[in-house]
């Protein structure tokens, strides 16, 4: 039901049939099960149909787009490449969506379902491993942030959400479709990190070595992890490098993003100073 549906069809009940089958992927089971996830919304959408993501079926509803006359071109654009596209009146949208102040799309799409030896990076990868990240908030905006530096993977190890969770869909703006990413245990991802001599740098208070003082310029992975326990003693011992962002306040930790985004941009900045150097 959920993704053959006729062109235009026009849903006005709320129980429809259809509706309740999107509502459905918002369970983790559901998607582990039927292999969909969701996107919704109108800029996570047109990511990830630049990334070459094709919906299975696309649900929208004219009322509460923000730009009809130019967001309705979308709808025609999917239409052509043989998407199955469904309108939805305006109540029967806004009891399905999962957000508040939708804006009037929500697509069907393959889930993510990717493992380590997937992947595929370049000799001089920056790659980021999350061990352990509960949040779907926190995943997300780690994604926006590797999409934002031009990390070629990011690595969810031992995860306990899954990369279709439509949270974390919303949370990363798309990005999820746009950076491959890929689930594993916490073994096979060293073990991937290991064979294409990708070396580790953990991010730990545990530790007397600033994270600015360690060269990010090779091939390397940036490791967080869970937002209460850090990251297991099997990845702090794996680790080349154990490194700290300063604290000076009165709290002593920062959001697992947060601190992922400022350890990723230090290798940001390292890899554009050997590439400056590099062409003088």
């Amino acid at each position: 039901m959920l993704g053959r549906a006729m062109a235009d069809l026009n849903i006005t009940s709320p129980s429809n049939p259809r509706l309740k089958a999107l509502a459905s992927l918002r369970r983790r089971r559901t998607r582990e099960e039927t292999g969909r996830t969701l996107i919704e919304g109108y800029e996570e959408l047109a990511l990830a149909l630049d990334a070459g993501v094709l919906p299975e079926a696309l649900y929208y509803c004219p009322e509460l787009m923000l730009e009809p006359e130019s967001q309705l071109r979308v709808v025609e654009q999917v239409r052509r490449a043989g998407v199955d596209t469904v309108q939805v009146s305006r109540g029967p949208f806004e009891k399905t969506a999962y957000r508040e102040g939708p804006d009037g799309f929500i697509a069907v799409v393959p889930a993510v379902a990717r493992r380590c030896a997937d992947l595929a990076v370049g000799p001089d990868a920056l790659t980021v491993l999350c061990q352990g990240v509960e949040k779907p908030g926190n995943l997300g905006a780690m994604l926006r942030t590797a999409d934002a530096a031009g990390a070629e993977a990011v690595i969810a190890a031992d995860p306990v959400t899954d990369w279709g969770n439509p949270n974390l869909v919303r949370a990363s703006k798309g990005t999820v479709f746009s950076v491959p990413v890929a689930s594993d245990s916490t073994a096979a991802t060293l073990e991937w990190l290991d064979s294409r001599g990708i070396a580790l740098v953990a991010t730990t208070p545990d530790t007397d070595l600033d994270y600015t003082d360690v060269d990010y310029t090779g091939p390397v992975a940036i490791a967080v992890g869970a937002e209460k326990y850090g990251l297991t003693d099997e990845v702090l011992e794996h680790a080349a490098h154990r490194v700290r962002i300063p604290m000076v306040g009165k709290a002593n930790s920062l959001n697992v993003a947060t601190s992922a985004a400022i350890v990723i941009y230090e290798a940001v900045r390292q890899r554009g100073a050997a590439r400056a150097r590099a062409s003088h």
